[in-house]
């Protein structure tokens, strides 16, 4: 039995930090948005075996027991009750990685959604969020889809509105951002008042992308300081994006155009002065 699952990357249009439990967590404001940028993830079972094992396209991607795909596998199988068989899963990754646009846990989720099909066991949704929050903030959210309100520690979930017509521009630098030393020079900058998600909320529920734009915000920005993710936000701009905005911890920056701006000769231009990739809104 196998399947294949198309995972979409996510984008943050807005990103709070607004405190830190006891326990390590922290507590976040965020709005999520999937985008049609996908990995291919394949998942096949035997029935008459019995262990896990992952290949990924990409070389600097673990496929032993860290892997986010191999843990979803195990609490799929511990939430239902049954034994591990024979599972294999095969990663064609297009989501670039330490990127802030969850290519671990898309694929996480495409685990469990597959193995919900090919077992036949009618987990609701809800009962995929719970085992998906076990093994990543993240996850729950790849699960939902769609333009989404997380709060909490990133597993409370509201859906919102389905975005305007918009295009997002995307560029991964070759920098790398450790999402622990974010968090940490969050911790050290401490948590004052919360920063406004208003106008992105305001602009989804209204439909208006420019009001999106005009509030999109990323406080790992603010701590991170980075000069290569400010040059990337001015060439987008510079290109006609209406906003730029770094996406999660890094590293990449997307700017979001309205979708009849982004002409061929634009992207054109823009391919000849960064690596940028194009996705719109999943819905």
């Amino acid at each position: 039995m196998e399947t294949t699952i198309m995972a979409p990357a996510k984008l943050n249009l807005f990103l709070d930090i607004v405190g830190r439990r006891d326990d390590g967590y922290h507590f976040v404001d965020m709005v999520m948005q999937s985008v049609t940028l996908y990995d291919r993830v394949s998942v096949s079972i035997n029935q008459g075996d019995r262990g896990i094992s992952i290949e990924c396209s990409a070389p600097d991607i673990p496929c032993d027991d860290t892997n986010t795909a191999y843990k979803a596998v195990e609490l799929f199988y511990c939430a239902v009750g049954r034994s591990v068989p024979q599972v294999s899963i095969s990663i064609e990754k297009n989501i670039p990685s330490q990127a802030g646009m969850a290519g671990g846990s898309t694929d996480a989720a495409a685990v469990l959604k597959a193995l919900n099909e090919l077992e036949n066991a009618g987990l609701s949704a809800d009962e995929l969020r719970s085992i998906a929050g076990n093994i990543g903030a993240d996850v729950p959210f790849c699960i939902e889809g769609g333009t989404v309100r997380a709060t909490g520690i990133g597993t409370d979930l509201e859906r919102l509105s389905p975005l305007a017509d918009c295009a997002f521009a995307i560029v991964k630098p070759e920098i790398s951002v450790s999402t622990g030393k974010a968090y940490r020079l969050s911790d050290e900058v401490g948590y004052g008042s919360p920063a406004d998600i208003g106008p992105v909320l305001d602009g989804i529920a209204s439909g208006s992308i420019e009001a999106v734009a005009g509030g999109l915000y990323n406080k790992f920005e603010d701590v991170l300081d980075l000069p290569e993710i400010e040059s990337i936000k001015s060439l987008l701009i510079a290109n006609g994006a209406l906003g730029a905005l770094m996406t999660g911890s890094g590293s990449a920056v997307f700017g979001i155009f309205r979708r009849c701006d982004l002409s061929s000769e634009l992207i054109s231009r823009m391919k000849k002065q960064m690596n940028v990739m194009i996705a719109y809104p999943e819905k």
